[in-house]
């Protein structure tokens, strides 16, 4: 008599429609297989951009499972928390950190973007999905412990939470955050100052930010214990994700270009997230146009960090992939000593010092954009940053010395792009 294998199953839902199911078997492996109904739907929801009706391939790509092992598939994979708030989660589920299934299993209600992962009740498991395993029995998954759940990719300690009557607390299930909360850091110095200071600065220069504040870290509730510095603040960003009780769904270039976490920083170029967003976006021409006076933001911000995951699709009528709001733009060159790199090349370098006006061009041409339609925004980025952002820095938050660092930072750049203060 053969030993049947022991299976969980996940029901994934897109905006009311069935994606399809996802199989979680004891050994590790995981099968995620497409509901017919979702892809002979030709007005389906977007998943993700590769499986938009649009997108090259989408037929051959839907047409057999997507199955890996310990890891789950990187669109998937890429909604579950980094480092140390996943260590975090795992130690309240009793689990390994690289069980994917089980932790996107216990965070499958509030996942960044629209998708629900719903576990299944075994007799509510359809045979179909089963048959093409063979011999396996369907267990039911442990809900686990309800306490402090929450999902947003990132190595930084950030929490999904509620705001109510000007207090934050981590939402609960079946009660959506609405704003990101992150803490500050116990190895770098008042990161929330630095953040909400970069991300003023770029809203200054027609950046698409979304609400933004400093939240005192008294009016935080039932936060999890993790050790917190002597500051006072935490920054919090409004979820463009989320309006209310409705979800809206997002993801992250890293599931774009199917790529793991750990390949954000070296497995692509800004030239691809521009051909992408010149030819896949509704609004291909803004798109580009956005992302250029971001990538020179950046540069001239000292952020080392806009890598695959800090850069999103937001499908705000369910079905048109648009670049999302910005965020995560820190000042990082103040906590790194000696960093003179972006995250991923722009015409073929890296060098915050080094780029001028002809590696955009460059960059514009190598992803098929006429260049006439992006210089304009760039000269346009830095009249405004030379103009406001001097006087603007002496009166945001970020810590003095960090400050003067930025300062010189801008002394260094290439003439095109210095800004000179005073």
């Amino acid at each position: 008599m053969t030993n049947e294998e022991e299976v969980s199953v996940l029901k994934l839902t897109l905006h009311n429609t069935l994606v399809g199911y996802l199989v979680g078997f004891k050994n590790g492996r995981n099968v995620l297989s497409f509901a017919d109904d979702f892809k002979e739907n030709t007005r389906r929801p977007t998943f993700s951009l590769i499986t938009h009706t649009d997108f090259p391939q989408v037929e051959k790509r839907l047409s057999k499972p997507w199955a890996k092992n310990q890891r789950l598939h990187p669109t998937l994979s890429n909604l579950l928390p980094e480092g140390a708030l996943r260590e975090l989660i795992t130690q309240g589920l009793k689990a390994r950190v690289d069980n994917e299934f089980q932790i996107f299993s216990y965070l499958g209600h509030d996942l960044p973007g629209a998708l629900i992962a719903m576990p299944m009740e075994p007799e509510d498991v359809p045979d179909i999905i089963l048959k093409k395993y063979g011999k396996v029995k369907v267990a039911k998954l442990e809900a686990g412990n309800s306490e402090n759940r929450f999902s947003l990719a990132g190595v930084q300690m950030k929490f999904s939470m509620k705001e109510k009557d000007g207090r934050y607390h981590i939402s609960r299930s079946g009660d959506l955050g609405d704003w990101i909360i992150k803490t500050p850091s116990t190895k770098h110095k008042n990161v929330p100052l630095n953040e909400f200071t970069a991300m003023s600065l770029a809203a200054l220069v027609e950046i698409e930010i979304p609400d933004i504040q400093l939240i005192e870290l008294n009016k935080l509730d039932n936060l999890p214990p993790i050790n917190l510095p002597n500051e006072k603040y935490a920054f919090a960003i409004k979820r463009f994700d989320r309006a209310g009780q409705e979800r809206i769904h997002m993801e992250d270039f890293a599931q774009i270009l199917v790529k793991y976490p750990h390949e954000k920083y070296n497995s692509a170029d800004y030239e691809q997230i521009g051909r992408i967003l010149y030819q896949y976006t509704g609004d291909g021409l803004a798109n580009v146009q956005q992302f250029a006076r971001r990538l020179l933001v950046n540069i001239l911000l000292a952020n080392g960090d806009a890598h695959l995951k800090n850069w999103s699709l937001l499908y705000s009528d369910k079905f048109t992939p648009e670049l999302s709001p910005v965020y995560d733009i820190v000042t990082t060159r103040v906590y790194r000593d000696g960093e003179t790199k972006f995250a991923l090349n722009l015409a073929k370098t890296k060098d915050w010092y080094e780029v001028s006006m002809s590696n955009f061009q460059t960059w514009a041409e190598g992803s098929e954009i006429p260049w006439r339609v992006i210089k304009p925004h760039l000269n346009d980025t830095m009249e405004k940053a030379r103009s406001l952002w001097p006087k603007a820095l002496e009166d945001l938050p970020m810590e003095e010395a960090h400050k003067q660092q930025l300062v010189k930072h801008w002394e260094r750049l290439q003439p095109e792009f210095r800004i000179r203060v005073g």
